[in-house]
């Protein structure tokens, strides 16, 4: 997304804007929340305490950062993901069975109040809502309303499955059209899946453990799990601890942190890059391959202590709810790039002037709601709301809603004052410039800037240079290169800055190899991609009409 950003629109503003955004929702949500998430499964199975937990899977994760464990992760990914998918199914028709079915799992979870007395206004919200299985709630005083929600997942899927490196790279590694789209239609088969192996066993939790899950009160609530705001996030972890035969339980426990630590690893790499690449080299713009090396490190141990202490702010926010903290936070970050990406790519009148602005003044939006959500926090159940009538009336679902349309017509309105981009600029880069031939050293930078040009000029140097000391024999190169005392333990820990010993490829050479590597698009596979893609959207629509 940095680099479409910078090859449509030019300049720097809008790359180091996007990255600054990306690394904001990294801090506040990713890293906390996956710390959190992987040190409830580790008190629920061991009984620790909290905080013993987090620093224990800290201690593994920077094993993996700092001694080079992506590796592994990239190795372990698809078994995790293999095993994960067969254990939760497992667990799924095991809960079920034992609640006793779709219809005595409903049943009971509206029933699970742990024998709530007297039940008052004041903590009545410890009561499963009325409106539990219906997606389009009141659309005022309910807690997920209808048209917001419905709006806000909307946007922000655009900027997760268009923009996000994590999703995109998959795409991007495909060796045809088909292939991409296949990888993308079976992403929507799968993200149907949570429903069926995440939610309902958590409905079902609720129902067999309403002692713990359904705690009615505070104080049962701090007794149960620590957490006086409720204890629906140990709900998944309580399932599997409780449901699962002895062998499956240990081996679905030990993929789950498997998978939170390899997550972790990756978020930490991807900021640690991010950071350096984007920011670092803005100040010191000849920062040696060691110095960002080391920056970087340096970087993932400050993210990885602000993670543990924001866990105690984070537990308590938005009701307690680790779901709607994560959904509040990611919408008022993501929410104007929507709308920046969909006229960036769909109208080639946008300027970048328009883009930046855009983004910018629906972000002060997002953030002024940000500080508020801390400043006046959604009040425990039982406890009385003094919120300002900005909070109260204000859904934190339609903010994004709201982000996203104020871009929308900044940017429009933006756009028809400043001058256009010439046509011959956006070759490629457009949905209606997609066809557009684009010649090399052209179309590749929009603006008058020409930071394009210079940072490739730059990397030739350094690729010129690397390639120059890597030509000596091996001899020379490990003796020039080979490090001694206190810097081959910086090295170890800090990773190696030597450059590796390559042949630059011509453009021709590249072209050549690409051409060869593509594989033709089979008439046949592009019918089943798209019967398929219809299909998925088909029970998609069933599943919003059922539970409308």
């Amino acid at each position: 997304m940095p680099e479409y950003l910078h090859r449509r629109f030019g300049g720097q503003r809008l790359r180091i804007m996007f990255s600054i955004i990306v690394l904001l929702n990294l801090i506040f949500v990713n890293i906390p929340i996956d710390l959190y998430s992987g040190a409830l499964f580790i008190v629920e199975s061991f009984e620790w305490p909290l905080y013993v937990a987090v620093f224990a899977m800290m201690g593994v994760v920077a094993l993996y950062v700092l001694l080079g464990g992506l590796n592994t992760v990239i190795y372990t990914d698809a078994i995790q993901t293999v095993v994960m998918l067969g254990g939760s199914v497992v667990l799924t028709i095991m809960a079920f069975n034992k609640v006793g079915g779709w219809d005595a799992a409903l049943e009971k979870y509206m029933a699970s109040n742990n024998n709530l007395t007297n039940i008052t206004s004041e903590n009545s919200c410890f009561l499963p809502r009325k409106d539990a299985f219906h997606i389009f709630r009141d659309p005022v005083n309910s807690d997920l309303p209808g048209p917001a929600l419905f709006f806000r997942t909307s946007v922000i899927s655009v900027v997760y499955w268009c923009g996000n490196q994590v999703i995109v790279q998959r795409a991007l590694a495909a060796k045809n059209i088909t292939h991409a789209r296949a990888g993308t239609v079976l992403a929507g088969y799968l993200k149907i899946l949570p429903f069926f192996i995440m939610v309902m066993p958590g409905v079902i939790s609720r129902a067999l453990f309403p002692e713990k899950i359904a705690c009615a009160s505070q104080e049962a609530c701090k007794k149960a799990c620590g957490n006086p705001a409720g204890c629906t996030n140990l709900a998944y972890p309580t399932l599997v601890a409780n449901i699962l035969p002895q062998g499956v339980r240990g081996i679905m426990l030990a993929v789950m942190m498997s998978a939170v630590i390899s997550s972790l690893t990756s978020i930490l790499n991807s900021a640690s890059a991010m950071f350096t690449l984007d920011l670092w080299r803005l100040v010191r713009k000849n920062a040696s391959n060691l110095e960002m090396l080391a920056v970087g490190r340096l970087f993932v141990v400050a993210l990885c202590v602000f993670g543990i202490l924001w866990i105690p702010i984070m537990e308590t926010a938005q009701g307690g709810q680790l779901f709607f903290y994560a959904t509040s936070i990611t919408g008022y970050v993501f929410a104007p790039i929507c709308s920046v990406f969909i006229l960036g790519v769909f109208w080639t009148r946008t300027t970048e002037k328009a883009a930046f602005y855009g983004v910018l003044v629906s972000q002060i939006v997002g953030l002024v709601r940000f500080v508020l959500d801390f400043v006046y926090p959604t009040p425990l159940c039982g406890d009385p709301d003094n919120r300002p009538i900005i909070m109260t009336a204000i859904n934190y679902n339609y903010i994004p809603v709201i982000q996203a349309v104020l871009a929308f017509i900044i940017v429009i309105c933006v756009s028809l004052l400043t001058e256009a981009t010439s046509k011959d600029k956006l070759a490629g880069i457009t949905y209606w410039t997609r066809n557009d031939t684009v010649e090399f050293g052209k179309g590749e930078q929009v603006g008058d800037d020409d930071d394009y040009e210079k940072s490739q000029e730059n990397e030739e140097k350094m690729q010129i240079k690397d390639n120059e000391n890597a030509t000596d024999d091996n001899e020379t190169f490990e003796v020039k290169y080979k490090p001694y005392g206190w810097r081959k333990w910086i090295y170890r820990v800090c990773g190696d800055p030597r450059p590796e010993k390559t042949d630059a490829l011509s453009r021709e050479q590249f072209s050549t190899i690409t051409e060869k590597q593509k594989t033709p698009n089979s008439p046949f596979w592009q019918l089943v991609v798209n019967i398929n893609a219809v299909c998925c959207l088909g029970i998609l629509i069933f599943l919003y009409i059922y539970f409308a």
